[in-house]
Formats: C-alpha cells, structure tokens, sequence
C-alpha cells in the first residue's frame, strides 16, 4: 500500500513539473567564425519602358551615366548636363555572402531604387561591383531584375487612372552576383572551437558542457562564460568536419528562460512567457472619457438691412467618468489570468499597459518589464 502511495505522489510530482523539451545544440548555440556577411553595391538599372529616374530631380543618375560613358570612351559634349534618361534608374543591391562561400558561386541579389522610378520592370543592371564592410570587392553582380508586381495606367494629367499591386522599385535577381573573393574564418585554430549560445544563461551553458563531456571525454568542453563554450576538436580538417556535424545534433535540455513581458506601446501588444506569475494585489480600473464639440451657428441677417452673415463658433466640453472595478489577485496566479480578467472588465490595450507597469512597480509582476 505504501509503495503504491509514493509511486502516485512521483508521478503527481512529475506531472507538476515544468515540461522542458530537448533542442539540438545547432539550435541554440552558433560556432564562433561560422557568419554571414553583407554585401552592398552602387548600380544602374537600363532599359526601362519610360519609367526611369526623373533626372531633373535625381542628378547623380545623370553623374553615374556619364561616369560609366566615359569609362567606356564615350565623351559627351558640354559634360551631358542636358541629358534626358527616363529608360535608367540609380539602385542600390544588397546580397548576404554566406561563410565558406568560395569564388564562383552564385549569391541571389536585392536591388532597390534610390531614386524616384516608377517600375523597375523589365530592366537590366549592369555589372556593379558588391563591396563588404572593409571596402574589399567580394563580388559582382548583372543580370534581368524580376520585379513581383504589376501597375497600370490610363489616361494622362490629373484626370488619369492608375492601379498598383506590389511593390515595383524593388526586384530581386536568382543567382545575379558571383563570388569573387573567399572570406577568411579561423575555424578550429588551435584545435578549438567556440560555441556560441544564441541566449546567454549559466544553466544552459552547464548543461551543454556536462552533455558533450559525458559523451566526448572529461575536459574536452568548459564554459568561459554565460555564452561560450570552448570545445577541444580534432586536429583533422575532415575529423573536425564530421565532429561539428555530430555536436550540433546533439540534444540537451535548455533551462526555463526568465520571466518576462514584452509591450509594444504604439501598437498596445503583450507577449509574455509562460513563467511570468503575479503577488497578491488588487487592482483597480476606471475609464475617464473627455469630449469636446464644437457648435457651428450662422446668423443671417435681413433681407436689405445691410448687415452681413457671422459665423460663430460654441465649443462644448463633458466629461464622463464610467463607475471603476476592483479586483483581486491572488499570488502565483499566471499573468495570462490576469490579462483575461481585465479584458473581461473592459479595460483596453493602452489600459493594459498602464496596469502592467504599475504591477511592476508596486513589486507585483513576477517578470521583466521590457517596452518597445
């Protein structure tokens, strides 16, 4: 009979529990040296139906045409300041150079007007060099811009129609850049390499280290702080290949993150975790509504009395204040009670705010308080 008794209350207990699922290492930590870059370039899109860069109002069109001219040995009389191009727009493109990218791969490429282009439709950009932070060409980019929307007009002037879908000054181009130079990485120098963990938390570094000694070995993995974790790996490059690949998809159980509710005040949203928990407090709530109205009177005066109309103007102010509620909360209650409880007194999301920081100065919000 006793045994029974305490296996039940073990498995009460375990249902009690906070449930922690298992995540592979990939998904929470990074290796250090394993990054993306970003690329960006100065180009010319040509070709367009018309619907270029008004040049009169966009001049470094013009200054990067006759640029490009002259690179060409085009010489243009009296500089092209007269020059009228509405087949060109000026655009900046950005691509990301992923790591390990070797010369003569293809990179996808976002090109953007920076001008006053209508539609980027059709069009073709020319050979624009993508540069990374350190100035250091890292590829070139050319090809046909796919833009993914339409636009359509009818008639001329004021009077004319237009209808849009989409967005029509940016287009995107499918293996447009080739790579021209390799990123250096100091992956594994050493024989080490550092895991990076996406959230710092002590408890969850611990657990990673004590998952990859139990299988590896005492002392391959130690954590240098609340984030990274040096692992000793092979001195192989193909060795260290496979060992990263084998250590990413181990899975541990990561720690309950901390309390915390994120607010949006422009537009009145709450994201909460579900370890937010509320002391006992009451709060109450009352609505305070101010309206003012203005009265509009014209008076007239008599047929041939020569007197003229006035406008007059009767502003009217109330104020309405609606009967406040309390309520009472108790400790440990979720958050997300809370919020259900208010919602269902009619307080509004800006009202909800206001609530929640005063919770959490009166040391009742069990969380931290973080607004956007």
């Amino acid at each position: 009979m006793k045994t029974s008794i305490k296996a039940a209350l073990l498995l009460s207990l375990s249902l009690l529990a906070p449930f922690s699922q298992a995540e592979r290492i990939k998904d929470l930590a990074s290796i250090a040296g394993v990054r993306n870059n970003q690329l960006l370039g100065y180009g010319l899109v040509v070709g367009l139906d018309g619907s270029g860069d008004q040049t009169t109002q966009t001049p470094f069109t013009v200054q990067s045409v006759i640029s490009m001219l002259q690179q060409l040995g085009v010489n243009l009389p009296q500089g092209g300041s007269q020059l009228q191009l509405k087949n060109v727009a000026a655009v900046m493109v950005t691509a990301t150079l992923p790591p390990f990218a070797q010369p003569g791969q293809q990179l996808d490429i976002t090109v953007s007007s920076m001008g006053n282009a209508k539609s980027l439709r059709g069009g073709t950009l020319l050979m624009t060099p993508l540069k990374g932070a350190d100035g250091q060409v890292y590829g070139m980019a050319q090809g046909n811009v796919l833009v993914g929307g339409v636009g359509v007009q009818a008639g001329g002037g004021a009077g004319g129609s237009s209808l849009t879908v989409n967005h029509l000054s940016v287009g995107k181009i499918s293996g447009g850049a080739t790579v021209e130079r390799a990123v250096a990485t100091n992956l594994g120098e050493g024989n080490m390499i550092k895991l990076e963990l996406n959230n710092a938390d002590f408890a969850t570094a611990s657990r990673v280290v004590e998952a990859i000694n139990d299988k590896y070995g005492a002392g391959i993995a130690y954590a240098l702080d609340s984030r990274v974790i040096r692992v000793q790996a092979p001195s192989s490059s193909d060795q260290r290949v496979s060992f990263i690949g084998t250590l990413q998809d181990m899975q541990i159980n990561p720690a309950e993150q901390p309390a915390k509710v994120i607010m949006n005040a422009r537009t009145g949203s709450v994201v909460m975790n579900r370890a937010v928990t509320l002391d006992t407090c009451a709060i109450s709530h009352g609505n305070l509504s101010v309206s003012v109205n203005a009265d509009t009177q014209v008076s007239q005066p008599n047929p041939l009395s020569g007197g003229r109309t006035v406008v007059t103007q009767n502003p009217q102010v109330g104020i309405k204040a609606d009967g406040g509620k309390v309520m009472m909360v108790k400790g440990g209650a979720s958050l997300a009670e809370v919020v259900k409880a208010l919602n269902a007194i009619g307080a509004t999301p800006q009202d909800l705010l206001s609530i929640l920081q005063a919770m959490k100065a009166a040391g009742s919000l069990r969380a931290e308080l973080e607004i956007i």
